[in-house]
């Protein structure tokens, strides 16, 4: 087969794009036998389409594809107008297109299986989050899915039934994929913690979450039950770490630390120094940063609704992410843990993410793209 993947979403450093990189890597390390075109478009930041060209180069099983455009335009040209096809962005005919978070380029060769992945229904759930000019763009995306796509993956149960409900997307259409959590991620040396947590100016202890700072992410919840924690935590920090997302941004307090983005190398030292891990997110597709956490022997409080149920339940413990008081009472919990019961809680997240890795994902994606290909006929059972 030939299995084209647009890559774009791997320079802006989110969630989608750690899936995309993850994905790519994990598939090209298990299989051999398919070739793979990998095409991408950005103009400011093409220097993280060739670093990722070249952390690849020893696969021969690949090439790669850019195209030098603003995104905005190339969403226009690909999205709405549909001037770009995927025969060109690819070079030529594909057996098997997978789609990104952001695009949908029109197919011209009706042998081509469609599959793309959707991360989750944010814009249809929670639209006061987002910019209404992102609203349209992933809805028309969508739109098309919904109306193109051979199969679609889901990164969660929760992402499943709310494709099916929002987009009318038949279910037998829809395949459930877990992520993975990258092996990078794993308890920290205090050498290294304490390296990195100079590096950023964060003393201990502190507490931690990890997001896109956007009004879904639910930042100023955490930050204002913080406040009250610190009148009996003084020593307390709140550590926040993320890009800065859509939206008006949060109304700081002393004690909170805003990191801004920190690269993966440094982020496995800022999660295994962290007391307890804080996500409670209004909804999740999936909530990577879930994992990472656990991954690296961190307790988790997160939220009991959408697929944070699916991921750590009867792990971390779960509340209710409008609740200052629930939220409060739990993070309190594992703050005054007593050594014994703390490490059963590390020791329950380190057994947790180690049920999800990226070869699992990259396998269970290679199996979507040869059940899509099957669907092309029988005549192809020999490439």
């Amino acid at each position: 087969m030939k299995i084209a993947i647009d890559i774009s979403q791997i320079v802006y450093g989110t969630g989608v794009s750690n899936y995309t990189s993850n994905l790519v890597r994990h598939l090209l390390k298990i299989d051999k036998k398919n070739q793979y075109i990998l095409f991408g478009t950005s103009l400011r930041q093409r220097k993280k389409l060739y670093e990722f060209k070249k952390s690849l180069a020893d696969y021969k099983n690949v090439v790669f594809k850019f195209n030098f455009l603003p995104p905005t335009l190339f969403e226009i040209l690909s999205n709405r107008l549909r001037i770009l096809s995927v025969e060109k962005l690819a070079g030529g005919e594909v057996d098997i297109f997978h789609s990104s978070d952001w695009t949908q380029p029109k197919v011209a060769s009706k042998n081509t299986k469609k599959v793309t992945t959707v991360h989750d229904m944010t814009v249809y759930l929670f639209p006061s989050s987002f910019d209404p000019k992102i609203i349209t763009t992933q809805k028309l995306r969508l739109e098309k899915v919904k109306k193109e796509v051979d199969l679609v993956i889901a990164d969660s149960q929760t992402t499943k039934e709310d494709a099916v409900k929002f987009l009318e997307i038949p279910e037998e259409k829809v395949r459930i994929v877990y992520l993975g959590v990258s092996e990078e991620f794993r308890p920290a040396d205090d050498e290294r913690i304490s390296a990195v947590l100079q590096k950023y100016k964060i003393k201990k202890p502190y507490l931690l979450s990890v997001s896109t700072q956007e009004p879904r992410k639910n930042i100023q919840k955490l930050i204002d039950v913080y406040e009250k924690i610190k009148q009996e935590y003084p020593d307390f920090s709140l550590v926040l770490v993320g890009k800065q997302g859509w939206g008006e941004g949060f109304r700081s307090t002393e004690g909170v630390i805003w990191t801004g983005y920190i690269p993966k190398e440094d982020l496995v030292a800022v999660y295994s120094g962290s007391r307890v891990f804080v996500y409670p997110s209004l909804y999740e597709g999936f909530g990577l940063p879930i994992l990472e956490a656990m991954a690296c022997g961190v307790p988790v409080v997160t939220s009991n609704n959408s697929s944070m149920v699916e991921i750590a339940k009867d792990v971390a413990i779960l509340v209710d992410p409008r609740s200052e008081t629930q939220l409060e009472k739990a993070i309190k919990m594992v703050m005054n843990l007593n050594l014994d019961d703390y490490q059963k809680m590390v020791r329950a997240s380190l057994n947790c993410a180690r049920r999800f890795t990226w070869a699992k994902t990259a396998k269970q994606t290679l199996k979507i793209y040869r059940e899509a290909y099957s669907l092309a006929g029988e005549g192809n059972d020999n490439k």
